[in-house]
């Protein structure tokens, strides 16, 4: 019998289209081998090692199915994650799969893909350790929520969902569209957030929200070692009831240069305690702000309506829909709409270029966004019902999936007033 360790198995017979809202772990770093007989589920492999949850494992994929796994174990070890596909019966399948376990390591898992769907066949590959077994054709995201799958504690909280909020050109005030959002998600509809500030130098959140912390995130950049949930709630300022920010610095005294990889740890503590993260990244190139906005689960490019800022979104868009096949498209939104002898581009035009629709246009009002900057508060501190905190409301509604709007008594407020005057 294998011996490796047993999962749930659930047929997976869902087409490859992106998962939307679904939540799949990234998957740690681990060494996954696969063995096709077909080029299309060889297809399907190779865009799941592309996908971003799957950015740190090392994926190997051969083709020769079952035949070529049990030769190329005979002598070497085997990996973390085998995956197999057979068009072997069922019978066949048993055995060739027993003969697997006579060189394979008791650790490693194996999914497999065959065409066979038979519920006897699957309490049997339930009963010899199978990890996952999934019905072909398979798409790249069925194979990476299930390679996720192995790795995800059944009774673990839902990973915490990142967005990515980054100007299309730098002055285009995507880091206060970006406080806003997280703002609106936190108030309007009750969900507990950060909003991270990645403008290590020159960052604003904290002027935003009227705080100074003393700690932030470069504290947890720079202390890897030291990184866990503790630690990362130590260094949170609280900025509203289900509202908290990690700060950045707003220093000069070092310069911040990064690997690309050297926000991964903190984001992932954050995911694992925090249902919604709100990025605030800065308008840089580097192999850590890609890194950032590939690795998201949704991503707003905002942007002015000029020339300059068209091109650099239409590029935004265009490498974020290629490096994310498997999840949502990236969104866009227009910022600073009408500002007097200003030539614009109309957001018609800017949709047309851009294939696609803003999810907003916001117009330039100097005055009310002046005030909220220069009194530390959001739009909607200043003035709940301008038109631009509606506008904020529907883009986290929008990325936040919620539909319905926390009420609290100071909504009702007004209401009872007018109660109690009718009874005078």
């Amino acid at each position: 019998m294998i011996k490796f360790n047993q999962q749930n198995l659930e047929f997976v017979t869902a087409p490859d289209e992106p998962p939307g809202d679904e939540q799949i772990a990234p998957v740690p770093r681990i060494s996954v081998q696969a063995f096709c007989e077909s080029v299309d589920t060889a297809g399907a492999v190779q865009g799941a090692a592309e996908d971003r949850r799957m950015a740190k494992a090392h994926v190997r994929i051969q083709m020769g199915g079952m035949p070529a796994a049990l030769e190329a174990y005979r002598a070497s070890p085997t990996p973390n994650v085998i995956i197999i596909e057979s068009e072997k019966p069922g019978d066949a399948l048993l055995e060739a799969l027993d003969e697997l376990a006579n060189v394979c390591d008791p650790e490693t898992r194996v999914i497999v893909i065959g065409r066979l769907n038979d519920i006897v066949l699957y309490r049997e590959l339930t009963r010899r350790g199978i990890s996952d077994y999934l019905m072909s054709p398979v798409g790249a995201i069925d194979v990476v929520r299930a390679i996720s799958g192995l790795f995800s504690s059944p009774d673990a909280k839902p990973v915490g969902r990142v967005v990515a909020i980054v100007g299309a050109k730098g002055g285009v005030g995507s880091s206060t569209i970006a406080h806003n959002i997280s703002w609106a998600i936190a108030k309007d509809f009750g969900i507990s957030s950060v909003v991270a500030d990645l403008d290590l130098a020159f960052g604003t959140a904290g002027l935003d929200f009227n705080q100074d912390p003393p700690q932030g995130i470069a504290d947890a950049v720079y202390s890897p070692d030291r990184i866990d949930t503790a630690f990362i709630d130590r260094l949170l300022s609280k900025c509203a009831e289900h509202l908290s920010l990690l700060a950045a610095p707003a220093t000069l005294e070092r310069v911040y240069d990064f690997d690309a990889e050297a926000f991964d740890l903190v984001f992932d503590t954050l995911r694992s305690t925090v249902p919604y993260i709100v990025l605030d990244v800065p308008h840089v190139w580097t192999g850590w702000s890609r890194r950032v906005l590939v690795g998201s689960d949704d991503i707003l490019v905002v942007a002015a309506p000029d020339l300059a800022n068209l091109r650099n979104a239409k590029n935004l868009l265009d490498l974020l829909r290629a490096a994310r096949p498997n999840d949502r498209p990236p969104i866009y939104c227009l910022n600073q709409v009408g500002m007097p002898k200003r030539p614009e581009i109309k957001p018609a035009d800017f949709a047309r270029a851009l294939e696609s629709d803003p999810v907003a246009i916001i117009p330039f009002e100097p005055a009310v966004f002046g005030a909220a900057a220069n009194n530390g508060q959001m739009i909607a501190e200043v003035s709940s019902r301008h038109k631009s905190a509606e506008l904020f409301r529907q883009m986290a509604q929008h990325l936040s999936g919620k539909t319905e709007v926390r009420r609290g008594r100071a909504m009702l407020s007004p209401l009872l007033r007018k109660l109690l005057k009718r009874k005078g």
